[in-house]
């Protein structure tokens, strides 16, 4: 029997193996099982070191042999630590494989999908598909632009004509624009006021009342000294 038939309780030859997510749930209840011994061995450490610290020096005997059951203790705790790193590792890898085994069979699903859909298809119909549906447009475009040209219901006209006609009417309404400006010349101008030009502003009469004033002040100031 394999290893991982002795730990995981496989059957004979022809039994089948574990999945991996059970192997992985074996695993993590293992490192659980050896987390609760690591923290028992600990505190049992914890214990034998207080044993033999009381008792060293009234009873030598009990504190070598609490010393004794230390290092076995340690020896356990640091087999512990191996395992665990050991199945640590372990789990880790079948995380991964189970991780990549997943990420393979949906490939391998999507893989499927996409050869059904195109199981019906020929390159030589998708090609010549769109080549009608190119056509089409075209027809379509072209039937836009005939459906969008004015109708003119069977009246033609002559463009040379219009633009002639059309140049007479701007020559007619030049000609009379000239003729209303050149009707203006006899008319007389407005006569020059005769009148003379107002007087400057009372301001300038204020400002030399002013200066009168200011003159007054200082020969009552000469005269009071």
């Amino acid at each position: 029997m394999s290893l991982f038939g002795k730990i995981f309780g496989g059957g004979g030859k022809g039994g089948k193996g574990p999945s991996a997510q059970e192997a992985i749930q074996k695993l993590r209840e293992t490192e659980d099982m050896l987390t609760k011994k690591q923290e028992f061995l600990e505190k049992k450490i914890d214990h034998e070191l207080l044993t033999a610290k009381k008792n060293g020096t009234k009873n030598k005997r009990a504190a070598l042999q609490a010393l004794k059951r230390k290092k076995r203790y340690e020896k356990q705790l640091n087999q512990i630590d191996g395992t665990l790193s050991t199945i640590e590792f372990q789990r880790e890898a079948l995380e991964n494989a189970n991780t990549n085994t997943e990420v393979l069979k949906n490939m391998g699903f999507a893989a499927k999908a996409m050869k059904s859909a195109h199981e019906n298809m020929d390159i030589d119909k998708v090609d010549d598909l769109m080549q009608d549906i190119t056509e089409q447009q075209e027809v379509a475009q072209e039937i836009s632009d005939a459906i969008s040209k004015p109708v003119g219901f069977g009246e033609e006209f002559d463009e040379d004509e219009l633009l002639a006609e059309l140049d007479e009417l701007e020559q007619e309404e030049l000609d009379k624009n000239l003729l209303e400006i050149g009707g203006t010349e006899n008319v007389p101008l407005p006569n020059v006021p005769s009148t003379s030009l107002p007087s400057r502003p009372a301001a300038r009469k204020e400002k030399e009342e002013d200066e009168d004033d200011m003159e007054d002040l200082q020969r009552w100031a000469m005269e009071a000294m």
